[in-house]
């Protein structure tokens, strides 16, 4: 049995390839917080986000289901509020569930199942951002080009840092808030937090404190840069979508951009170490798991790409790092788990136990065999159903191998063991011929890929109907407003004075 009713704590960023942390090899990155907890906690080396896009990786991370499950086929795909999330399974056991920062939920529903939402998203909760499957050659408008590239360097401010101080900002009062409502009698729930900033995404821009935190000459550059014509049909595609096909960047600016783009994973360390201080000022560190992780990854420049929005390693790799060094001792996990892993791993963090039955089904499987060192799994299942593609793209990985599968290109076959760097397709090789063949068998048994395709044209015509009409007239928003009730905040008449002043100083005086 597993210490039950520990407090859990997700720290959450946005685009991060754990090839940009220490933890996983990298020798140019400023991480020491993150780098704490995985010299105390349990590393997952090969983590994968169940899709390679912000929204339905998040979906998926939060249901335990592959997005064709949900529905969540792009970042403008509603969520849908029946979804159990593990926000409603540990509400369920008693938790306090609260979320700060980016969610990406679309949709009325912009809680499914935290208690408490503390800022708004940084998102639009519509479905103005819809790809089109029927319009291929179409650039949108809303979408990523490659101006984050072309103008990365120094700024004073953006509106991603507007969110993510307010994201730390708001989790630092909520954990003293915590803290001083169980010091007070008040609620002695464990709590469930999941703290979400939306850097190191793009633009790559950052303050001159982090800019200047990397010398050019401490920038490695990509690997690989394949030309247009030696892409993938998929890569192709994406190139074309983000125009890297019509404004490809200089040296200078890949260079600029990698820089930016470090300087904003420290950034992302010295607000998990701010949060981080706040839990143990709090007197809460001793009680709380914490979980690290990113919706998906970035390619930075690897093989022309950037972004993600591709199977490769760069784009769909997460990282996965559990500190809970009273219950699980350090360790690295070399085994392929999932995103749809953490749904299960966090339910039976809560009851002590996987639960005999599910209100519904997942897709993942509990990680506490690995924590614990006595065995677990080695698979990860992903799908890609959003921009740059015109089918469903969906791809296994299980011990060496991965493969890449969809109905309008080659098929995609890499020993990542020996070739991480996935230069060789070996879909093509005879002596790979039984593999790759059982490989299809196995995707024809999960999936029914016509049929799946057709419910993302479906959903993506009804969806581009709905925006059309609903932005019509008078539009009413369905983005997050945080409710703050100023009557109870600060000093106000109707509280004593006395008594106002001992709820908020913390820890309390003793007389």
């Amino acid at each position: 049995m597993l210490e039950t009713k520990q407090n859990i704590l997700v720290l959450m960023a946005d685009q991060l390839t754990p090839f940009a942390l220490s933890a996983y090899g990298n020798r140019v990155t400023k991480t020491p917080r993150i780098d704490a907890l995985a010299r105390e906690g349990v590393v997952f080396e090969s983590a994968y986000c169940a899709s390679p896009l912000c929204a339905p990786s998040r979906f998926s991370l939060l249901a335990g289901k592959l997005p064709s499950n949900i529905g969540a086929y792009d970042n403008a795909a509603e969520f849908p509020s029946e979804t159990l999330t593990f926000a409603h399974y540990l509400r369920a056991e008693g938790y306090r569930t609260i979320l700060s920062g980016k969610m990406h939920f679309c949709g009325a529903d912009q809680l499914h199942g935290f208690e408490e939402r503390l800022t708004t998203d940084i998102y639009p909760a519509d479905f103005g951002w819809t790809p089109d499957w029927q319009n291929p050659d179409a650039r949108p408008t809303w979408y990523h080009n490659m101006s984050s590239v072309i103008d990365a360097g120094p700024c004073v401010r953006t509106n991603q840092l507007d969110f993510d101080d307010e994201v730390t900002f708001t989790t630092r009062q909520k954990l003293f808030d915590i803290a001083r409502e169980r010091n007070a009698g008040r609620d002695a729930r464990p709590f469930m937090m999941v703290a979400s900033l939306t850097h190191p995404h793009d633009p790559y821009a950052i303050p001159r404190k982090y800019w200047d935190m990397y010398a050019d000459d401490d920038i490695d550059m990509p690997s690989y840069r394949d030309s247009l014509d030696a892409c993938d049909p998929h890569s192709k595609r994406l190139r074309h979508v983000y125009e890297a096909d019509r404004t490809p960047p200089t040296d200078r600016q890949i260079r600029n951009a990698r820089r930016a783009y470090y300087g904003a994973v420290s950034y992302v360390d010295d607000q998990f170490a701010s949060i981080l201080e706040a839990l143990e000022q709090a007197g809460l560190a001793d009680d709380t798991i914490i979980v690290v992780t990113s919706d998906h990854g970035e390619m930075l420049g690897e093989r022309g790409l950037w972004y993600k929005m591709t199977f490769f390693e760069g784009g769909c790799r997460v990282p996965l790092i559990v500190h809970a060094p009273k219950q699980f001792n350090a360790r690295r996990v070399p085994d392929s788990v999932s995103h749809l892993d953490v749904l299960p791993t966090l339910v039976e963090f809560a009851r002590g136990e996987a639960p005999q039955s599910w209100p519904d089904s997942i897709d993942g499987r509990s990680l506490v065999p690995h924590l614990r060192a006595t065995g677990g799994h080695d698979e990860a299942i992903g799908e890609y159903l959003a921009e740059g593609a015109i089918a469903p793209i969906v791809m296994i990985r299980r011990g060496r191998f991965k493969f890449i599968h969809t109905s309008v290109d080659p098929d995609q076959l890499f020993d990542v063991a020996a070739d991480p760097f996935e230069r060789e397709n070996l879909a093509g090789d005879e002596r790979h011929a039984a593999q790759v063949a059982e490989f299809r068998a196995e995707i024809a048994r999960r999936w029914n890929l016509d049929a799946l395709h057709q419910n993302v044209l479906k959903s993506q015509r009804r969806r581009h109907f709905h925006f059309a009409a609903t932005t019509r007239g008078t539009i009413q928003s369905w983005d997050w407003q945080p409710h703050v009730d100023a009557s109870q905040r600060y000093m106000r008449n109707h509280i004593d004075l006395d008594d106002l002043e001992a709820m908020a100083r913390f820890p309390a005086v003793e007389h």
